[in-house]
């Protein structure tokens, strides 16, 4: 028997429509998905906050894909250089997406949606009634069950091993927000060398854009001083094609096991693609601590987030 799970309606499956276009499926309709239970789940590819859902959207694809289950990715950008279908399509390979993807770079499908969230899931029942959502991480117990429900199917949960950027936050050790460095949303810049929590500086020859902070010429800075497990930067080159080599100091000195996937034990790395970069992944006591990225060439820095 499956798993009794009240699932009121909540409206219909609106139209993909807007997609500009569609990566792992020719495009989809909710006319043709009639029959299907469908999730449908919106992310960027830059959102370490969907990253850490993705093990489980993953798994669920794969579990229930020849039960009736069809999972939507609808990517709508955050930032201007994820409207680039290129950029997307890279990141779909990288991070082993392969359910249909729906490209919205104009937010056609959000606004058919009334979405606001990364990530954000939507269930669908086999007749396109919409009977359940969920905003954000965790809950997934609850999103399998009500999954479940509308296939008429049981069974064990899926179970996961999440791995690099898809490991769940370490909550009780986090306080350190996502934080913008654009001068649209930017906010705590402090004076370099003398930070408080969740203050961060730059040194050099740095702008402000409105959405980014850009090392324009030279060697510079840019300094965070942060509390949690993992320390994430979304950055890239000023010019596409360009490898910009950087290292990362924690409290002035190499990383060395805190280091994060993007770096290695000395703190060095390269940036050559505009995406999420892994820097710092604490293995022991997390406290406060002064995280130092040194570039040696343009840069754009635009958040960084935590976990």
């Amino acid at each position: 028997m499956a798993t009794e799970v009240d699932l009121p309606v909540e409206g219909r499956l609106a139209s993909f429509d807007g997609a500009a276009g569609w990566l792992n499926s020719p495009p989809l309709a909710p006319e043709e998905l009639r029959g299907k239970v469908v999730l449908v789940d919106f992310w960027t590819y830059t959102c370490i906050n969907w990253l850490r859902t993705l093990a489980w959207v993953r798994a669920w694809s794969d579990r229930y894909g020849d039960q009736g289950l069809v999972v939507v990715g609808v990517h709508t950008p955050e930032f201007p250089f994820e409207r680039d279908a290129d950029n997307v399509t890279r990141a779909v390979a990288d991070m082993d997406v392969r359910y249909p993807v729906a490209l919205d770079p104009d937010y056609a499908v959000w606004d058919a949606f009334a979405n606001r969230y990364w990530p954000a899931a939507y269930i669908a029942d086999a007749e396109g009634q919409i009977r359940h959502h969920h905003f954000g991480e965790g809950a997934y117990d609850e999103q399998e069950h009500a999954i479940q429900s509308l296939l008429g199917v049981d069974g064990e949960l899926v179970s996961v091993e999440p791995a690099g950027f898809e490991v769940q936050a370490d909550w009780a050790n986090l306080d350190s927000p996502e934080t913008y460095l654009g001068s649209e949303q930017g906010v705590n810049r402090g004076p370099p060398g003398d930070l408080s929590l969740n203050q961060w500086s730059l040194e050099g020859d740095w702008s402000e854009e409105p959405r980014a902070a850009v090392l324009e010429s030279g060697e510079g800075r840019l300094s965070f001083r942060f509390h949690a497990r993992d320390a994430h930067l979304v950055m890239g080159p000023r010019e596409r094609g360009v490898e910009v080599p950087f290292r990362v100091l924690v409290d002035g000195e190499a990383p060395g096991d805190a280091h994060g996937g993007d770096v290695d034990a000395d703190g060095r790395g390269t940036v050559s693609e505009q995406r999420l970069h892994q820097l710092i992944r604490q293995p022991g006591p997390i406290e406060d601590r002064t995280l130092e990225l040194d570039f040696l060439a343009p840069v754009e820095a635009y958040c960084f987030t935590f976990g």
